[in-house]
């Protein structure tokens, strides 16, 4: 299971840090991934912190956003700063094992950028 928690209402130009709790996984073996889907817009990936450490971003975050791990506490953070009403969606976190079909998305959190 996974449990993102962290979201809620902010000012333009304010931060929130998104937290994803994983359970009953081997939360290392996995990719973990941040998503987010707008009001009418399709699902989108905005970062992924990979089991061998490599993080990306999508374009539109990058240098705003910033995705972390703690393998001891099976959690992904999504630390966001700088935030745009274009911000403005559910966000979930996934979790991808390599090589399996194993593919997971937590229950969503509301992130809303507005004044």
């Amino acid at each position: 299971q996974l449990q993102a928690s962290g979201g809620g209402l902010v000012q333009p130009g304010g931060s929130l840090r998104l937290s994803c709790a994983a359970s009953g996984i081997i939360f290392s073996f996995y990719n973990m991934g941040w998503y987010r889907q707008a009001p009418g817009k399709q699902r989108e990936l905005v970062a992924t912190f990979t089991s061998g450490g490599r993080t990306s971003y999508v374009n539109s975050v990058k240098d705003r956003f910033t995705v972390s791990r703690d393998n001891a506490k099976n959690t992904v953070y999504l630390q966001m700063n700088s935030l745009k009403p274009e911000d403005t969606a559910v966000y979930y976190c996934n979790a991808q094992r390599p090589l399996t079909g194993s593919n997971y998305y937590g229950q969503g959190t509301q992130v809303t950028v507005s004044s």
